[in-house]
């Protein structure tokens, strides 16, 4: 039921107004999150969820390309995007106008094309 409402709901923006749902999309996240064990997911959430990483991307210093949508309803944008690229030294941010969390799977062709033309730069 989670992996369902996540995949229909937030994480990749299916709730909101004029969206239209993929059941394709909604499936394959609902059978990624099947595939888990239930302990590995909920020790990796504990893990994930207090971690600080500024000290960590401070160390970064190949070029990096922060991407994020600005209607990430999973990791707000106003408090991951922008500051995690100013951490990084050699940082750069590219922010998607309404794009969701999932974005690398509704917007993959938007996405593919700027990290290639990242790494080609």
């Amino acid at each position: 039921m989670f992996y369902r409402a996540l995949a229909s709901g937030p994480f990749y923006g299916f709730n909101r107004p004029g969206v239209e749902p993929s059941e394709a999309i909604i499936a394959n996240s609902w059978r990624q999150g099947m595939m888990g064990g239930a302990m590995a997911q909920y020790e990796d959430i504990v893990a994930f969820c207090p971690t600080d990483l500024p000290d960590d991307l401070k160390k970064i210093t190949v070029p990096a390309l922060v991407m994020h949508g600005d209607d990430d309803q999973i990791v707000p944008y106003a408090d991951s995007g922008p500051l995690s690229a100013q951490l990084l030294p050699n940082g750069a941010l590219k922010t998607y106008q309404g794009f969701p969390h999932g974005m690398p799977t509704t917007q993959a062709d938007t996405i593919n094309a700027d990290l290639l033309a990242f790494i080609q730069s």
